[in-house]
């Protein structure tokens, strides 16, 4: 096997079979020596294929010199000709350091992602073999042990990792070849935390005794990795069995497994929900308080920038909403308007049939949010009706009637999102309101998914 672009690409194609043919490769570069030579090989497919390639640096903030990294990764990138971006990452203070700078790096790479990105990440066989140690180390089942799978679901895309049969020694004499240069973050050599320990104090010791102690751990991890999708098979035949979607379960469905067969369900739907790994504290939560609930109860159970909810009889998946940034801005036609991460955008079009009177919108419309008491007589019906109970009544979920998009013209409540227009708001000729890219904001038909 020579590493070279050619064989980057033909790695790349044999994960198809795993995932749709990507729309875009998102490089995750650090600016670190695997990221670096993932880049170099990257830049070098792109007369093999058509798909789109960027790159996106994570800045944790954690390093004064930081910055200056990033700058650094994203020239390197932009001199083979590849677009970078560099996004912040907020390293919050939950668990050790080295979990929650990861949880926030996941957190703010899935903000970059569209629907059929690949996310490409730089791991290689010795980080194999040192996140098997790790799990091992924190107790993890079967799917911990199987450490890092090269292709899995992600955000609104797929993780994928093609580097994991090569050595860090493969990669340093590439580098070494093409004449690469890279940064070295200093606390790569701090072995306070656990994988530098593993990697500067375990693994060499274990090599002297076993030459080829890395390949034989990333070997087991890849046997589990076998069984972890025997497991995954058993969970999926269940997900079907209780009709489930994408980040909803039936809590009746799930109630009538046993005892592991729920862990491994729930384990499984969070992976098919793109969603970070469910820990062991929120999945023991979600049986323990969620699934017991009562069914009037609203409970949650939040872990790594991800959310499991109950409401009814169904358990809903997601990432945890950022809050909304649309109140108090103005609304125009064909002027799409953002409404912040995750929130997808508003606008308005006209159209030949009934809509929103263009003679309201020409005199300015303003977004705000729910804040209680608004009423609205909606087009089609004979009242004037409590917002709140058109909301109850429409299924709309009680975490998101808050952060539904309320259109006014001046102090009159006009349009509710893309779901209602006031009666005395329409016109034919109309504007439509478009809501693209809108969050699941609606309870699943008879508390069971839709």
């Amino acid at each position: 096997m020579t590493l070279d672009p050619a064989w980057l690409h033909g790695t790349l194609r044999s994960l198809e079979t795993r995932s749709a043919r990507p729309a875009r490769y998102v490089l995750a570069l650090s600016g670190g020596l695997d990221s670096t030579v993932l880049l170099h090989l990257l830049a070098g497919t792109r007369d093999l294929h058509d798909v789109p390639v960027d790159a996106v640096h994570v800045d944790h903030g954690l390093h004064d010199d930081s910055g200056r990294w990033a700058a650094a990764a994203c020239a390197h990138a932009r001199s083979l000709g590849i677009a970078c971006r560099v996004i912040r990452a907020d390293v919050g203070r939950d668990g050790g350091p080295e979990a929650a700078a990861r949880d926030a790096r996941y957190a703010a790479l899935r903000t970059t992602m569209r629907a059929g990105d690949w996310l490409l990440s730089a791991h290689h066989r010795d980080d194999q073999a040192e996140t098997l140690l790790l799990n091992l180390m924190r107790g993890s089942g079967p799917e911990g042990l199987a450490a890092m799978p090269p292709c899995r679901p992600f955000g609104p895309g797929h993780l994928v990792r093609p580097l994991l049969t090569i050595t860090r020694d493969e990669l340093s004499a590439y580098a070494a070849a093409e004449g690469l240069s890279w940064t070295d973050d200093p606390s790569n050599r701090d072995t306070v935390f656990d994988r530098n320990y593993l990697r500067r104090e375990v693994l060499p010791v274990l090599a002297r005794r076993w030459p080829d102690s890395a390949a034989r751990i990333a070997r087991s991890a890849a046997h589990l990795g076998d069984i972890g999708e025997l497991l995954h098979d058993v969970a999926d035949h269940d997900l079907a069995a209780m009709s489930a979607v994408s980040g909803r379960l039936p809590v009746s469905g799930v109630r009538a497994l046993g005892r592991e067969r729920q862990a491994q369900v729930l384990r499984r739907a969070v992976d098919r929900a793109g969603l970070p790994k469910l820990t062991a504290r929120a999945l023991r939560e979600i049986v323990t308080s969620l699934l017991a609930a009562r069914d009037d109860a609203s409970p949650v159970v939040h872990w790594a920038g991800a959310e499991c909810r109950r409401y009814r009889d169904t358990l809903y998946l997601a990432t945890v909403p950022a809050e909304p940034a649309f109140d108090g801005l103005e609304l125009a036609p064909d002027a799409p308007v953002s409404l912040g991460p995750g929130y997808g955008t508003l606008s308005l079009t006209l159209q030949p049939g009934t809509g929103l009177d263009p003679d309201r919108a020409a005199g300015g419309l303003v977004l705000r949010r729910r804040t209680g008491g608004e009423e609205i007589k909606p087009f089609g019906q004979r009242h004037t009706r409590k917002l709140k109970k058109l909301l109850q009544e429409h299924g709309v979920l009680p975490w998101r009637r808050d952060t539904l998009p309320l259109v006014y013209a001046g102090e009159r409540l006009v349009a509710v999102g893309d779901l209602w227009i006031a009666a005395d708001a329409v016109a034919a000729p109309g504007l439509a309101l478009r809501w693209d890219g809108a969050p699941d904001y609606r309870e699943s038909p008879a508390g069971g998914p839709s």
